[in-house]
């Protein structure tokens, strides 16, 4: 049974989460206050941390900042709902997934679940003969889970990671938002639901410009995105 972490000062909340959560085949563990969440995040007992925002000690962001530059452990941010800062700072600092207060706990299991799969193909991917996707100056070694743009390595969050390899794998082509979601975040694509419009944000600013100048990745509205072919290659492509 897998072990998670829910740091949220909410008593009745947690409570109501342990009981559903366990019933799901998973093991809680509740606290309620930054220093102690980020004390039992580090221990690496669990697989999965569940963050609020709004803490006694320090903010969810602060822990999720502090908990980024030493582990990637997955983490599921809960914001308040309609605010769209929380949810786009928190993605931006590493979070893997959001779910806006109040929620189902049905859509929380979703997400969890979601995580663990996108957790576990990361593992047999690095367990498996190392591949490499190269498109210009970029390469993506699946193996050893690292994006190096011109011999330089870029450092990824597990999403990031997941959306870069798909666009390489359609390059030149349009991938659909409904897609990336589905294959990236592990769910549907719900209204209103900007998560994966952030991490391609914070991707491409990462990747910055082709050495052409050119924007290596487009947005086609009311579509997707594509990732560019290099220039070199779609004058080929033309001959």
């Amino acid at each position: 049974m897998a072990q998670l972490l829910l740091i949220d000062d909410d008593l009745e909340l947690c409570d109501l989460l342990q009981e559903y959560l366990s019933a799901e085949g998973f093991v809680v563990e509740a606290v309620h206050t930054a220093p102690q969440g980020l004390e039992r995040a580090r221990s690496t007992e669990h697989a999965l941390v569940i963050l609020d925002v709004m803490l006694p000690g320090a903010s969810g962001f602060e822990v999720l900042r502090q908990l980024r530059q030493e582990s990637s452990i997955p983490v599921l941010m809960l914001t308040a709902r309609g605010d769209d800062v929380d949810r786009i700072v928190g993605l931006e600092m590493g979070a893997d997934d959001y779910l806006a207060k109040p929620f189902n706990p049905r859509e929380l299991v979703a997400r969890i679940r979601a995580i663990q799969r996108r957790t576990t193909e990361r593992t047999e991917t690095s367990a498996a003969p190392s591949e490499l996707l190269t498109l210009g100056d970029l390469q993506l070694d699946l193996g050893a889970r690292c994006l190096t743009r011109s011999g330089s390595q870029i450092a990824l969050t597990a999403v990031e990671f997941s959306l870069i390899e798909t666009l390489l794998r359609h390059a030149g082509q349009v991938v659909s938002r409904e897609e990336l979601v589905r294959s990236v975040l592990g769910r549907r694509l719900t209204p209103y639901d900007r998560s994966i419009d952030v991490h391609m944000s914070s991707l491409r600013k990462k990747l910055g410009p082709a050495p052409e100048g050119q924007e290596r990745i487009k947005t086609i509205r009311g579509l997707g995105y594509q990732l560019v072919l290099p220039a070199t290659s779609q004058k080929a492509g033309e001959r």
